[in-house]
Formats: structure tokens, C-alpha cells, sequence
């Protein structure tokens, strides 16, 4: 154990959330912000006070070291861990990030992205994980003023959970048309995906049936002209990417890993570049073909 405190201790110290039970109360109010999924999933007492000791080998989980950046913003998950040499009664300031490296994509706004070398087709941004992306683009910047919004994957909890009923339903009465194909929770793709990811029999399943029913419910709502751009559909077939394009300009993939939740899996945007074939093309591709394929749900 290190005789310096770490940074993490210092600024936990100066907020009065030294504490297991403070710490967890406020971890709980960052993530319902930001990623509500990872409610109630902060670190175990004895977990929490490793994170304090400076004894850890190597960072927490993504997801932590998400809420932990949130949590101090304008630190790393890096530098809240490392031993701090200005006391405990020091107050400590967020180093100047003058020269981070930060480039927008020309239409997908807020994406922090490192300048990719030739050869990388149309790819703008890269992150390790999808509830790193919903941090730097969260839902409203993907879809608020978006004409067409099509999405294929397995639950579709990006538009539907973290996306408001109100936003969607003036969407589709502005004249945006929804395209969401979802794996059929009644199929046999679905239940080998609850094996993999070691979920209860029945849970992905569960979960995939009340979003379309939350669907189903807005499209209740809409007026008749549109009723019709709110389209839904289901596919039984193995489960390989998440896609969602938008406005046959920009496409967000994710693959889905073994042994690992969607939100765990590395993310990639790309952007549509005119006369060039690229990843953009390709997605767009198995979306349309996958769609084509899919069977209309209907009430």
C-alpha cells in the first residue's frame, strides 16, 4: 500500500463522500444522468475502499471509470487513481486539456475523436464501449432533429429507453420516419443470447417485448399519417451488430461480443462519403437486407 493518498481519496474527502454509503448515493445520482442501466451498480464496500487504498493493479471496469469521469469532470479514471503528493487537505485542479485532441465529425455533433489515418474508410470515432459513446453523444445529439432514423439489434434500448416518449412521438408527427427491427423475443436467437451473456431464461426476451410495446403505445398516440412512419419489425437470426443510421448520412455499429453485455462492446461511427464505398455502405446494406427479410409486427 502507498503511504500518498490517491486523487480519488482527496476529492472524495473535500465533497464529504469518503464513505461507502455517501459514495454510493451519489455513484446512483451520476449514473441516472448518464447511464441508468448502471443504477444501484457501484462498487462493493470492500471494493470501494480497495479504490481508496491505491492497492489496485489495474483500473475498475469501464463502467466505473465512466461514472468516476462524471463524477470529476476534467480528470481521467487514470489520474483519480494515481497516489496524490499534495496532502489530503490539498485541493487539487483539473490539469488544462489544451492540447486533447478533439475533432467533430462534420455531422454528428460532440463526438471527441482522435484523426484517423488513410485507409480507414469512413470511419469518425471509435469507443471502447457503448456507454462511453452515449456519454460523448448521448440520444437527443443522435436524434433530435433527425428525417429517418433506422436501427436494427436486439432490444433497440438506445431510442427506447434512453430516448423520451415526448421527443419521439414530435419526431414522427414533424414528419421523421422510424425504422426498428428488433430480435424476435419469442425466437430461438434470443434464448442463445441469454446463454451467452449468462442472463436469466427469459430476460433479454422480456425486456425486448416491453420495448415494442413502448412502441406500440406511442404509435396509439400518433395521428394517422404518422402511424404509418412508425414501423416495427422482428428477425430470428444470430445476432451479430446493433446499427442505427441516420438520415442516410451517419451509422453507429456495435458488434455483439461473447460473454459480454451490449453495453460492454466497442462502438464505431461513420460517416457517409458521396462517391465513396465505404463501412457506411456496408451496414446500410446488411440493415436493408435483414429488413427485407423481417417479419412486420402488427397488433
Amino acid at each position: 500500500m502507498t503511504d500518498k493518498p490517491t486523487l480519488l481519496k482527496v476529492l472524495l474527502k473535500q465533497r464529504h463522500l469518503q464513505g461507502h454509503t455517501a459514495f454510493r448515493r451519489e455513484y446512483d445520482r451520476v449514473a441516472k444522468k448518464i447511464e441508468p442501466d448502471l443504477i444501484g451498480g457501484g462498487p462493493s464496500k470492500a471494493q470501494f475502499y480497495r479504490w481508496l487504498s491505491g492497492e489496485l493493479a489495474t483500473l475498475p471496469y469501464a463502467d466505473h471509470c465512466r461514472i468516476l469521469e462524471a463524477m470529476f469532470p476534467g480528470w481521467t479514471a487514470t489520474e483519480l487513481f494515481e497516489p496524490h503528493d499534495g496532502g489530503v487537505d490539498f485541493v487539487p485542479e483539473p490539469p488544462r486539456k489544451a492540447d486533447a485532441v478533439t475533432a467533430r465529425p462534420s455531422t454528428l455533433p460532440s463526438a471527441v475523436t482522435m484523426p484517423l489515418p488513410p485507409g480507414v474508410a469512413d470511419v469518425v470515432a471509435v469507443f471502447p464501449s457503448r456507454s462511453e459513446f452515449m456519454h460523448k453523444l448521448p440520444p437527443h445529439e443522435l436524434f433530435d432533429g433527425a428525417q429517418r432514423i433506422r436501427m436494427s439489434g436486439l432490444s433497440l434500448n438506445l431510442l427506447c429507453q434512453h430516448y423520451p416518449d415526448k421527443a419521439l412521438l414530435d419526431l414522427l408527427e414533424s414528419g421523421t420516419s422510424v425504422e426498428c427491427l428488433f430480435l424476435a423475443p419469442e425466437g430461438d436467437h434470443i434464448k442463445a443470447r441469454e446463454r451467452e451473456e449468462s442472463q436469466p431464461p427469459g430476460h433479454l426476451a422480456t425486456l425486448t417485448r416491453l420495448n415494442i410495446e413502448a412502441l406500440r403505445r406511442i404509435g396509439t398516440r400518433l395521428s394517422p399519417d404518422a402511424q404509418a412512419r412508425l414501423q416495427i419489425r422482428t428477425y430470428d437470426e444470430s445476432l451479430r451488430f446493433n446499427i442505427t443510421i441516420i438520415d442516410n448520412r451517419s451509422c453507429i455499429v456495435q458488434p455483439y461480443l461473447p460473454d459480454a453485455r451490449g453495453v460492454e462492446s466497442p462502438t464505431l461511427v461513420m460517416e457517409r462519403k458521396d462517391g465513396t464505398m465505404g463501412l457506411y455502405d456496408t451496414f446500410t446494406q446488411v440493415f436493408e437486407s435483414m429488413w427485407d427479410r423481417a417479419q412486420e409486427v402488427t397488433e
